[in-house]
């Protein structure tokens, strides 16, 4: 069965109060998200790869010593990554749950320490790419970056938080200032329920 593009889990103009505006989510989820739906599933039509979940597809075809990925990579941890990144945003005031504030201060001494982290994964990451909080092997959190749109299934690693460090991400609202995106995904936008839901 063809993969779909799933519904936002909240309208388009749900985020705008927060700095992302229902421009960007109709570009970026009904245009960016649906083209790697389109392409993934024309990519996989044929191939061993039909029929076949997202993560074990991503397992498959990625490449660790490759610069650029292949075509099926490509569109289909694109698809999974934004998935996952409109289920970690939410129009509500999350608070941090207590589960998950104990888990990262045990890894990074505080909650203050990791968003440094986070932002500057996301502010250095090259060209595009994704920022991630992740569950490594270990049990423990760490963050890193990724470039394009290889993400932590390919390492064995629960995604926790991810965020978007494509253009198409943040041109509209932010123009070219990456670190001022960044610093409002982690103020504003997340929903850290849905975070710690992936402990």
């Amino acid at each position: 069965m063809a993969f779909e593009l799933p519904d936002l889990p909240y309208a388009h103009d749900a985020l705008a109060s927060k700095g992302m505006s229902a421009e960007t989510l109709e570009f970026h989820h009904d245009k960016h998200h649906n083209a790697y739906v389109t392409n993934g599933n024309k990519a996989i039509e044929g191939t061993e790869w039909e029929g076949k979940s997202l993560e074990e597809i991503i397992k498959g075809t990625y490449d660790a010593g490759a610069v650029a990925q292949n075509g099926i990579f490509n569109n289909i941890s694109q698809l999974w990554n934004h998935n996952q990144f409109w289920e970690m945003m939410g129009p509500g005031d999350t608070g941090m749950p207590g589960e998950l504030e104990k888990a990262i201060t045990e890894s990074f001494g505080s909650v203050g320490k990791m968003m440094d982290e986070f932002k500057a994964a996301g502010a250095g990451q090259f060209g595009s790419g994704w920022a991630w909080l992740v569950k490594d092997t270990d049990g423990g959190l760490k963050v890193t970056n990724t470039e394009n749109g290889v993400n932590p299934v390919c390492f064995g690693q629960t995604a926790l938080l991810g965020c978007d460090v494509w253009e198409h991400s943040y041109y509209i609202d932010f123009r070219n200032a990456r670190p001022d995106y960044l610093s409002n995904f982690l103020d504003n936008l997340v929903n850290w329920e849905n975070v710690a839901s992936r402990l």
